[in-house]
Order: structure tokens, then sequence, then C-alpha cells
């Protein structure tokens, strides 16, 4: 049995629900608001459900939805854990307490828009969703197609978020929450609360309403993280003249530009099969493949995630509405990585009596023995902050009954700060064994005690075996702000085959500015327990018991570091003028917008067949100044970048039965380029690891927006109020997609004697790739369940994705050619399925989300393994309870990641090329809400 709620849930439904040609935009009729409407005052999961799928069902465009359940009751720690379950949806990036990134069909260029508004964070052109948190929303739109009265950015789709506003209340209404959450393996309890209150009332002059709602997240965090390093050559027992046993083999001495022996970075790797050879000194010799390094990682921190919206509306007569909506979102946190990372590539004292171990038929060593590795751990901290406001001032007004005008101005600001603070301890140790894939993908490692010394070297624990090295003190800030205006117009028509017109355009003008600071000091030669003991960082418990290794060791503790940087800064000799900001790019960016798009409707062979048609123009000018922070801080580059797109839009739907809609679509959507990409400065990497070259990233002041064509073709049965099957087929044809030339430089620093090699990676426009898929989707109540079981259902679906993406190959910067891959993040199957049990005044959800492998990155063109990174198969078990004491009163528990998953990742080949295993925290989650 369904429940009665608040009016404000029905108003959230018909709001978007109104008027089943128009699209989810703030730029409806007033008059529109009150008519037309459907009114359905159901609760909880089923009606947040029957609510998502009217939007759905209403919108011309291809979309999916996520309703609150109730005022302030979102059903996630944050938006992106919800957004798993929409289909065609995935999320990845689980750390630091929560998941981060989201993928629309295997893409991440998403478009996110706040009340319809684009926002960003600092010089970026995209906000982090999950920095918005989930209490301040009434709903989240995920649209897979676009209208041309939408902005044309985010090839993957746009996430439109709304908030709430007074007009969605039927008065007075507050509403506080609190929530305890337990985060396992930090082993913290974190506060999570937030309050709305609200009211509308009748003036002299009319209408008004105002609304606030605050919220402030803290979430404690610990990230364990164990990798076997990159693939390089060694030799064999039985080596080349000139080598010894196990030795090493360089490309080239150190020189990868002049006749390497093996040439890193190559699309497949070297090869790997028993037997396999380098051309040495002219001679065919056999080698091996093993790794140079093997590290963990024990990241723990601390975020904060403040903010607020505040929105007042106006009403003076029944044809025009003003608001003005304040919304900030904060972002504190302080991490500290503590790293333990040692070397396994030295070749001294080999036995050859014990040769190491390989994996059957390949030349790669699986264990081996490393006598006098080289170490050191890292105490890393970075403390870092955002603050980001939006003003809006917005009006809309009902010219005559057949034509509604709306306008918007807003301004945002945001501004991003970081400090990093870093120093290192080193020693040799005696030896160590190592197992480079020991269980299923996890190193293992175990040092070893040299018996004529008493110092016990596998107490990785004690300050006495360890000595003070570098000290890397960086930091940067960026800016962003923007101010945009939109007029929007929507005129009821009865001509050429026309309902309705939509018309409008939008100025922006935009800033990005960006500056860096890196200074340091070399190794002090000196013991680390010489230095006050309060330096000392121990971590414990690493990895659960999950690994065969070692548990605990020492750092230097960054937090000590940061609260006493002064004195360390002139222990390293560090000078005030090296902690001066140097600006990296300033960009003005100025773009325009204009659109015109047609609502139709018809009958074809007695059913209804309606859509909607439209064409966008956007163009950009950037006016861009480049600051060369490596060889001359003083030297300044300026570059203009232009771009111009027609992007048109085709939506049809045609009626099959009254509950069973085709809907079929055409559409264009462009990605600019990020304001770092178009960088044309290089900046230098050094070789700290001593592999006998660098690194250098520049951008491209060239670069032209990734566009993309996208068909969609939907079939949707709405078989109950709140059930509903539904099928999408879908293709996108991308062009332009954005990759890195390699080629090989010679630079001599400051502090360089000569020149050294440094691989040099630059973007350009050089690759296209096409995606087709198949999302299908599931909302079901049965009706026909024994009593007991009423109120049972069920929200599924499934992703099935093939990819193609041609990459380019180069040789000393030159194309030479491609070879085409699967795009990077995208999985070929991805499920989601989620038992709902509600029950008068109980309702519970389990959820299980599960995604294939996909090709993650391309690694460092510097090594000998394949440069493509994937991740295995990736899944979580989630659930969700929630209790209403009494009609105003709700308690909740929620739990996360229940069966404490491994993220997993490898190069090419799971079975011999593992690369990283991470062990992520579980979240419990107790609540209660108290509304009035």
């Amino acid at each position: 049995m369904f429940k009665k709620t608040h009016i404000a849930s029905a108003i959230i439904m018909a709001v978007t629900c109104q008027f089943a040609y128009a699209q989810q935009e703030d730029n409806t009729s007033v008059n529109a608001e009150k008519d037309d409407m459907e009114v359905i005052v159901v609760s909880g999961i089923r009606g947040s459900l029957n609510k998502a799928l009217n939007i759905k069902r209403q919108s011309f465009q291809v979309v999916d939805a996520i309703v609150a359940e109730d005022i302030g009751k979102f059903p996630d720690n944050n938006v992106v854990e919800a957004l798993q379950r929409v289909t065609g949806v995935q999320v990845t990036d689980r750390g630091a307490g929560e998941v981060n990134t989201v993928s629309i069909r295997g893409l991440t260029d998403v478009t996110t828009t706040v009340n319809s508004r684009q926002i960003f964070t600092a010089a970026g052109r995209n906000v982090a969703l999950a920095d918005i948190p989930a209490a301040l929303l009434e709903s989240v739109d995920v649209y897979k197609t676009r209208s041309s009265s939408q902005v044309g950015s985010g090839i993957a789709g746009q996430i439109d978020i709304k908030t709430q506003r007074p007009f969605n209340f039927d008065g007075s209404k507050v509403v506080a929450s609190a929530r305890g959450i337990y985060q396992e393996q930090a082993d913290e309890l974190d506060p999570n609360v937030s309050l709305l209150a609200t009211n509308r009332w009748e003036s002299g002059v009319g209408e008004f309403g105002a609304l606030v709602n605050v919220s402030y997240g803290e979430t404690h965090y610990r990230d364990q993280n164990i990798a076997a390093g990159a693939m390089v050559p060694f030799m064999t027992l039985n080596p080349a003249a000139g080598y010894g046993p196990l030795e090493r083999i360089f490309p080239s001495n150190g020189n990868v530009s002049e006749s390497p022996i093996w040439e890193p970075g190559l699309e497949n790797g070297l090869p790997f099969q028993q037997g396999s050879t380098l051309n040495i000194n002219g001679v065919p010799t056999e080698y091996y493949l093993s790794r140079d390094a093997v590290f963990a990682s024990d990241y723990t921190g601390k975020r904060e995630r403040p903010a607020a919206n505040v929105a007042f509306q106006w009403r003076p007569n029944d044809d025009s509405q003003y608001t003005f909506e304040a919304f900030y979102n904060g972002y504190r946190n302080e991490s500290f990585n503590s790293l333990s990372f040692t070397f396994v590539d030295w070749w001294g004292n080999v036995d050859t009596q014990n040769p190491p171990v390989t994996f059957d038929g390949t030349n790669i060593i699986k264990e081996r023995y490393v006598d006098a590795p080289y170490g050191f751990n890292s105490g890393d901290l970075t403390v870092s902050k955002t603050d980001s406001f939006v003003y809006a001032l917005g009006g809309e007004w009902a010219i005559t009954d057949t034509f509604n005008l709306s306008s918007e101005i807003y301004y945002q600001d945001s501004q991003y700060e970081t400090e990093f603070l870093a120093m290192r301890s080193d020693r040799v140790a005696y030896g160590l064994n190592v197992d480079f894939n020991d269980k299923d993908g996890i190193s293992a490692l175990e040092y070893v005690d040299n018996p004529d010394t008493p110092a016990n070297e596998a107490d990785l624990t004690d300050t006495a075996q360890w000595n003070v090295a570098e000290l890397y003190d960086n930091g940067g800030a960026s800016k962003g702000d923007a101010l945009t205006f939109t007029l929007d117009g929507e005129l009821f028509v009865d001509n050429f085959g026309f309902d309705g017109m939509q018309f409008g355009v939008r100025y922006d003008k935009r800033g990005a500015t960006d500056s860096v600071r890196e200074a340091g000091g070399n190794a002090l030669g000196q013991p680390f327990g010489s230095l006050d003991a309060g330096l000392a960082a121990v971590n414990n418990g690493f990895f659960d018991g999950n690994a065969n290794f070692p548990s605990s060791w020492v750092a230097p503790s960054g937090n000590y570091i940061y609260n006493n940087r002064s004195q360390f800064r002139e222990l390293y000799g560090i000078q005030a003028a090296d902690l001066d900001l140097e600006n990296t790019f300033d960009i003005d960016e100025t773009s325009y917008a204009a659109y015109v798009q047609g609502d139709f409707s018809t009958t074809l062979f007695g059913r209804d067949f309606d859509g909607q048609v439209g064409l966008r123009y956007e163009r950009a000018k950037a006016e861009m100044t480049f600051f060369d922070i490596n060889q001359n801080p003083t030297a300044v580059s300026t570059a203009e970048n232009s771009s111009s797109s027609w992007l048109p839009s085709i939506v049809v739907r045609y009626h099959l039965a009254e509950d069973f809609i085709a809907r079929a679509a055409y559409t264009e959507t462009i990605r600019r380029p990020d304001f770092a990409q178009l960088n044309s400065f290089i900046y230098y990497t050094e070789d700290v690891t001593n592999i006998g070259y660098g690194t250098a990233s520049s951008g491209n002041p060239d670069l032209e927006p990734v566009e993309s064509k996208n068909y969609d073709l939907t079939l949707e049965w709405y078989f109950a109020d709140d059930s509903s099957l539904y099928g999408t087929l879908f293709k996108r044809d991308i062009e332009g997609f954005v990759f890195d030339s390699r080629s090989i430089v010679d630079y001599q620093g400051p502090d360089d004697t000569e020149p050294y090699p440094y691989i040099l990676s630059q973007p350009d426009n050089s690759s296209n790739g096409t995606l087709d898929g198949l999302e299908l989707g599931l909302v079901y109540f049965p009706d026909n369940l024994p009593d007991w079981l009423m109120g049972a259902g069920i929200q599924a679906s499934a992703t099935f994705l093939d990819s193609s993406q041609d990459l380019p190959i180069y040789e000393e910067g030159e194309l030479t050619g491609y070879t085409s891959r699967d795009m990077f993040g995208v999985s070929k199957s991805s499920y989601s399925t989620v038992l709902i049990y509600e029950r008068e005044d109980f309702d519970m959800r389990l959820g299980y989300v599960w995604r294939d492998n996909f090709l993650n990155n391309y690694e460092a063109a510097q090594f000998a393994n394949p440069l493509g990174v994937y991740r295995r198969p990736e899944q979580s078990l989630d659930f969700q309870l929630s209790y209403d004491v009494t009609e105003n009163f709700m308690i909740t528990f929620d739990g996360t990641n229940l069966t404490e998953e491994l993220a997993q990742t490898y190069y090419e080949y799971p079975t011999t090329h593992n690369s990283n295993t991470a062990l992520f925290s579980r979240t419990f989650a107790l609540g209660a809400r108290y509304s009035f």
C-alpha cells in the first residue's frame, strides 16, 4: 500500500513532468506550472522510482533519473554512488572512502549542470560530482541525448542536478538529518549533517518563498595498495660479454636516442616467450623480464565538505516569477601517504646455484632473491582546499497566452589551493626475497637479516636503519570565474505541423589561471634517528592480513613536517623566494550559443507520433598566455584558440500502444580541450629512479574540440504505474580524440652538467573511435505476490558495449601509422541489480553492481611491459534500510562495499603482468531524520 507524503513530493514530480512535449529545463512558463500536472503522492523507494519513470517517459530525450525518496533523503553517501544504479552508468576510481568518477556508456566526458547551469571547479571545465552533497538534492537527470536547448559539451552525456526551491513546498517545512558513517579501515566515525528550512507566504505584492539548505560531511579514509613495478629486461645466468648474471639491460647506456638495444614503450612490450632474444653486440642473447621495484602505499586522510544552497522566489502575479539562488560547495582535504618503495633490480652477489623462478613457458621472473636492495620510505602530505560559489538571478514571464520568456544571469567563482610536503628516508638492506605474483596478482616481499650483524633488518620500523634523504616542498593554486547570461523563449503555435517553438541565446565569459611552485633539498646524509622523535610515523596492520607483505614501516611524518615546515625549510636550505607561486597559464574564453527547436505531434497509422527537431550553434574563442616555469619564468607565450560548431538534434517518438513507446534520436555533441592541455611550454620531470631518461610534457594551443555523432533507438514498455521494461541501441562516432604523441628530446637543466634525454608527450586530435552498445533496464513491482511479500520489487539494468579507437603510432615524434584498441574506460558489459522491499513504515534495498575489465590508461613509454593498463572486473554490494518511527521521524542504516573487494590492475596479460592491488574500506552508517 502506498503512503501519502508531503505535497512537496508531488510538486517535485509535477514540475519535471509538465508538458509532455517540453524538456526538463527551468525556462518553462509560470502558467504551465499550474496546468497539466499529474499529482502522485507516494514516497519511499517505490515512489521515487515512479517519479523517475515519469521523467523518462515524458521527456523527448533519452534520459534516466534519480529522485530523492523524501526531502533531504537521497539514498547514498554521495551522488556518484547513487548513479551506479542508473542504466548505462558506471562508476569507478573508488578511493578515499568513496567512488569518484562517473562514466555514461563507458565515456567519462560528462557535463555536470546544477539547475541547468554549467558549473566547474577552479581552472577546470568540469566539477567533481562527488563534491556536491547528496543532502542538497531534489533529483538528478542523466541525459544520454541532448536537445538543442541544452549545452552542447559532454560527448558522454549531461548530468543535471536539481536543488530544492521554496515553491516546491506548500508552506513551511523544516528537515534535519544526521548520520554517523563508520569507515572500517580508518576506524573512524564521521558526521554527515544537513538542515533544510523553507517557507512561502502571500503579501500585498505577490507570493514570496525562501529556502536555506546547509550540509556538512566529514570523511576519514584509509586506502592500501601494493604494486609490482614496471618490467625491464635482465641478463640470464649466462650473460653476454661485458655483462654479469642478472644484470639489468638498459636501452643504451642511458641514451635512448642512439641505437637502443631495446625500445621502451612498445605497444605490446618486449616479447616474453621463453627463449626470446635481444641483439647484444651483434649476438642474439636470451633475456629475462622482471620488475624494477615493488612498492606499497598506506594512504590515510580526512576530507570535509561544507555546502549551502539559498533560494528566494517571488511571484508578483500569475504571469511572472523571479528566482535568486546562491550555491556554495567547499572541499577540504588533508591526506598522508606512507610509501614503502624498494628497488628489486640489483644484480650484485647473484647466487647462480639458485636461479630465479619464471612463469611456465615465459622469460618473466616470478620469484627471485635480491642482494643489497636500495629502498626508501616517503612520508607525503597533501593539504588542499576548494571554495566554489554560484550566484544566479532569473525571471520567467508569460508575455501572452502563447508566448513565454525566461532569462537568467549567473556568476561563479571557484578557487583551489594545495600544498605538498614529502621527505624520504633511505637505506641499503641486506637482502630480500620477492614473489611478484604471490596471491592472484598481489606481490609478496620478505626482508632477510644479515647473519653477521645484530641489526634486525626485517624490522622496517627501526629508525636506526634509515638515513634522512630528500625533501620536496611543492604547491599550487588555480582559479576560475565566469559570467553567464541566458535568454530563452517558448512560443506555442499551430503552423507547419509544429505545436511549439523554443529559441534562445547564451553568452559566457570565462577566466582561468593556474600557478605552481616546486622547491626541495637533497639528501642530508644523517641518521633518521638524529632528528626529533616526532618525525617518525609508524603504520600498523597494513593490508589487513591479505598479503605476505610487511605490515608496518616507519616513514617521515608529513604532518610533523608541515607543522614545523619553517624549521625543515631552513634545514634543507630552501629560500623564501623558492616558495613563490609561478603562473603557468592565464586564459580568457568567450563563448556564444544560439538555438532554435520545434516540437511537433501528429498521428501515424492511428497512433501518436511526435518529436522535436532543433539546431544549436556554439562558438568559443580563447585568448591564452603561457609561462615557462622550467627554463625561464619570465618567458611568456601568447596564442589564440577558436572553434565553432553546428549541433543538430532530431528526436521522434512513436506510441506503438498506450504504454509502449519507440524513440529514435540523432544528436551531435562536442568536448572542448581542457585549459591545461593548451599550454605550449614544455615541463620536465627528472629521472628520480635512475632509469636513464626523464619525462616531459607539453600542451598544444591548436587543439580542437572532440566531436561526436550520436544515434539512439529505444523501446519502452510502461506496463504498470511503477514498472517498466526498456532497451536502447546506440552508436557514437567520435572524431578528434586527444592522444599524446611521443618523441625524445635532450634537455639540460640548471643543475645538469650536460644534456639529458627526456621522453616528451604532447597532445593532438589524432585519434578517432566508435562505440556501439545496448542498454536494458527493468523496474518491476509484482502485484500477485503473497501478502507478506507485497511491496517487493526489483530494479535491474545491463549495458553491453563494443568499442574501438584508432591509436596513433609515433616514431621519433613522427606519426607512422595506427593501431586499433578498445576505448579507454569502456567495459564490454556491466550489470546492476537492486532488490527492494517496502512495507508500510519500512523499506530496504540490497544493491549489487558489477562491471567487466577495461583498458584504463597507457603506461608511460619508458619500460618493457605493454603500454595498456587494464582494470580487473569490479563489483560492489551495498545495503540500505529505513524505518519511519513516526510520521515525522525516520531512522536509516546503510552499508557500502560490504564484501570489501580488492581492486586490481594489470598490463595486458592478467596472469603474468599483474600491477597494482588496492584494498578499500567498507562503510556503515546509522542516521536519523526529523521533519516538521
